[in-house]
């Protein structure tokens, strides 16, 4: 099937870049546009894409409340956020509004349709390098945990395997590489994370990385 993009992004160079590289993919098709958060979730909620790439920057709406909006609205579309990285501050507060996953501009080609289809897929885009350095610079920002009410309350329901498995989400692992570090069926893993993902009320994978480091399940470093 063809993933469905939306590009949201107020530099008319970035949104006509990336169109032309998605499009040359056999199985990606950019189906609109926006220069704004406020027109990026009306976009969402008129071509229902499947993956939204989001800058955090724009006008009249910023990527962070859109992201916000569009996840609340409980649809299909899963939001990438852009980003230059060493510049956007606000990047792990996007993450905790509920993107899937961040990718930096400067991507190249393949990198980019790679972390579409990734996300697309329902998985969560965590490099374990950046996302540690993400998590590191932004969880100093964010001061003391924040975590979300009924997550808190979930989290002594999760089994010792479920917190085990948590933990190596939040170094971004994969399935197929929890699986191996386990020595486990990777369907096994697919259970573990069902499960804390519905434990936690949490929406996914990049959810729960973010609640590892909020609970210090994590350490960054």
């Amino acid at each position: 099937m063809t993933i469905r993009v939306l590009i949201a992004d107020d530099q008319m160079m970035v949104r006509e870049g990336f169109s032309v590289l998605l499009n040359a993919m056999p199985d990606i098709e950019v189906v609109g546009e926006a220069v704004n958060g406020r027109e990026a979730v009306e976009r969402v909620r008129e071509l229902a894409p499947d993956v939204v790439l989001m800058d955090i920057r724009m006008p009249e709406l910023n990527g962070i409340e859109a992201t916000r909006e569009i996840v609340a609205a409980d649809g299909a579309a899963k939001v990438l956020v852009l980003t230059t990285f060493d510049l956007d501050e606000y990047v792990y507060q996007a993450l905790r509004a509920g993107a899937s996953g961040f990718l930096l501009k400067d991507a190249s080609a393949r990198q980019l349709a790679d972390g579409v289809r990734v996300v697309a897929s329902g998985e969560a885009l965590l490099a374990p390098t950046v996302t540690k350095r993400l998590i590191t610079e932004f969880s100093k920002m964010s001061g003391t945990p924040r975590l979300m009410p009924s997550a808190q309350a979930a989290y002594g329901d999760l089994t010792e395997r479920e917190t085990e498995v948590l933990v190596l989400i939040a170094q971004g692992l994969s399935n197929m590489e929890i699986a191996g570090r386990l020595v486990v069926a990777e369907s096994t893993i697919k259970t573990h994370v069902s499960r804390i993902l519905v434990k936690l009320g949490l929406r996914d994978r990049t959810q729960a990385a973010v609640f590892a480091y909020e609970a210090r399940l994590v350490t960054p470093g």
